[in-house]
């Protein structure tokens, strides 16, 4: 019956009525399995693996469906809504736009393209001179390719290198794919750009990458140029690197990042942030790459940038966003003026109304109570990364082995109980509550990853001790 894994067989749960929570109904609610099972029919099946729920209409940092009942959402409907679900600066931009009327502009000026991209750059680092605007972030990541090989021809490079990292994922086409890792991912495309190359991943449970992070990524790369008899000064012009990892919120090791930009600048190569999930206030900072006080040259910014409408960014300098010629790097949606008022009332909201603060101070908190749920379940969470309002939970055994089916039990859970986190399908559960969230709908639903976790290890494995 179920086209997602999840169990479409409508089960009583606990009623809960609080503040931020609701549940009246049998889980799935069985109204809604025959509209699940027509967008099954209906619908590519690569669109679904998410929980059964219908969502009919989402505030803050809450949703609700039409049968009466409402989660906390730690998902930001995987890290879109940063400055929470339905933000009132944002339907007022669009509703004004609509009363216009104004829907489309192709790549015409229209006054909310020339509002956004000014408030955009007053309000980015200088070193941001120009903004691409595109709609989806595989776009954005697929012009960063474009931008780095583009500045190694007018620099005179031989190749077009692009160094990359083991793990990370940069969107669904074809230059994204490549450079992303997943080889699984790749399988379709039928050859591989043999000038993308992939370094290893300074993951946290890698001793050397730990001990000496600088040592470990010049180690790295003196044996990949070794190896593919590489000249980094005239066979490579670019890095892409995902800001953290998302499937587990993984960060590199700051040292690890700040070498990297040494070498760059060493070698004459752009550095480049693929900043989808961490852009727009998510780690507590403007953008994630701030966190290590690094600067790049290019970043590419989706998801968060509206918290609404398709809309996705490529900031850099004005000597490389300038690259390509009058007409050769454009989208049909490009600067659309809908998705242009609603990213600069998302801005808006992010810099005048606190919320990047927010998820600086109460990412504090947050970070705090779920390390105390790491040491009470120890056995079964081997790390907490993140920062801000952004974290996973790394869920494997003590033999080191992933436990993703815990981590599905988990998720399904707090659907039973009134919250959503973002089930990933493999050993994480990433968590990221729209900024707007408050301290007690915070730790409400904390409270309920903490029931959630404890029940299913009981289910599975035997009671907790």
């Amino acid at each position: 019956m179920s086209n997602t894994g999840f169990s479409h067989i409508p089960k009583k749960v606990k009623k809960i009525k609080t503040d931020y929570r609701t549940i009246c109904t049998s889980l799935p609610v069985p109204e809604s399995i025959p509209i699940l099972e027509r967008v099954y029919q209906t619908e590519s099946h690569s669109m679904h693996g998410q929980l059964p729920i219908i969502w009919d209409k989402a505030e803050g940092f809450q949703v609700f469906d039409s049968w009466g009942n409402k989660w906390i959402d730690f998902s930001s409907t995987i890290f879109v809504a940063n400055s929470g679900h339905s933000n009132q600066r944002i339907i007022n931009a669009l509703e004004k736009l609509i009363k216009k009327p104004l829907l489309q502009t192709y790549t015409y000026t229209s006054p909310e393209r020339h509002d956004y991209l000014d408030y955009l750059i007053n309000n980015t680092p200088s070193y941001f001179e120009k903004a691409f605007l595109l709609s989806a972030g595989t776009e954005a990541t697929e012009a960063t390719l474009k931008l780095m090989r583009l500045n190694g021809i007018k620099e005179g490079k031989k190749k077009g290198g692009i160094l990359c990292f083991e793990g990370n994922w940069h969107g669904r086409t074809l230059g994204a794919q490549m450079m992303g890792y997943s080889s699984q991912q790749k399988e379709w495309i039928g050859y591989l750009d043999p000038n993308i190359y992939h370094l290893p991943f300074p993951y946290p449970w890698v001793k050397e990458a730990i001990s000496d992070p600088r040592a470990f990524f010049r180690k790295s790369i003196q044996e990949l140029c070794e190896k593919e008899r590489i000249d980094p000064k005239n066979d490579l012009c670019g890095i892409m690197m995902e800001t953290f990892q998302g499937w587990g919120a993984v960060f590199y090791p700051n040292e690890f990042v700040q070498e990297i930009s040494l070498f760059a600048k060493e070698n004459n190569l752009l550095l480049t942030f693929d900043e989808m999930q961490a852009g727009f206030g998510r780690t507590g900072e403007l953008f994630g790459y701030m966190n290590y006080n690094v600067i790049p040259d290019l970043i590419a910014c989706g998801k968060g940038s509206s918290s609404s409408l398709p809309l996705s960014i490529v900031l850099g300098s004005k000597k490389v966003m300038d690259l390509p010629e009058i007409g050769s790097m454009s989208s049909t949606h490009s600067a659309n003026p809908m998705v242009c008022a609603a990213g600069k009332a998302n801005l808006e909201a992010l810099l005048e109304d606190g919320l990047i603060e927010n998820s600086k101070k109460l990412g504090v908190l947050f970070h705090e109570q779920l390390n105390i749920l790491k040491i009470k379940f120890s056995d079964y969470i081997s790390h907490v990364n993140g920062t801000g309002l952004l974290a996973a939970l790394i869920f494997n055994n003590s033999d080191n082995n992933p436990l993703s089916n815990l981590c599905d039990l988990i998720s399904e859970k707090c659907l039973h109980k009134g919250l959503l986190v973002v089930h990933t399908g493999r050993e994480s559960i990433k968590l990221a509550p729209p900024l707007v969230i408050n301290h007690e709908a915070l730790f409400e639903g904390l409270n309920v990853l903490e029931e959630s976790i404890e029940e299913s290890i009981n289910e599975l494995y035997g009671k907790v001790t």
